[in-house]
Formats: C-alpha cells, sequence, structure tokens
C-alpha cells in the first residue's frame, strides 16, 4: 500500500513522558504517537492530520499513567 507523503508541523520528543511536560512550556495543544515519534502539535495540526485520515494516537496522563486513544484506527 502506497501511503502519500506530508508534513506535519511539530515537535519531536524522545519519550511519551518527554512529549507530554512539553505541554506546559509550549504552545503545542496535543501529545501524539505517530508511528513510533512521539510528537506535540497544535489543536489545529490535530485536527488536520485526522481529517486527512492519518493513523495516530493521542497521549495522555491519568494520574501518572500514560494512556493512548487512537485516531483513525482501521
Amino acid at each position: 500500500m502506497h501511503h502519500p507523503e506530508i508534513t506535519i508541523r511539530a515537535t519531536e520528543h524522545a519519550s511519551a513522558h518527554e512529549a507530554l511536560q512539553h505541554l506546559d512550556v509550549s504552545r503545542d495543544d496535543h501529545a501524539i504517537l505517530l508511528g513510533r515519534k512521539y510528537l506535540t502539535l497544535t489543536r489545529a495540526e490535530a485536527q488536520r492530520i485526522a481529517a486527512i485520515g492519518v493513523e495516530f494516537a493521542y497521549l495522555v496522563d491519568r494520574g501518572g499513567t500514560i494512556v493512548t486513544i487512537p485516531v483513525n484506527d482501521e
């Protein structure tokens, strides 16, 4: 299956924990897992990539446990 190349405006991080911490000191709204990359990005960028069908997962801290919420998961 061919996947078209798209540009995503985001900041890459070494871990999910680091990505979630970055939200406190940046203008980014969401931390996500895309492939094997931990990214932070704005709400508008997350909505844009969701709308075009990109598979990713939001990263959320639930009382010290990081969970993922899949988007466009088939």
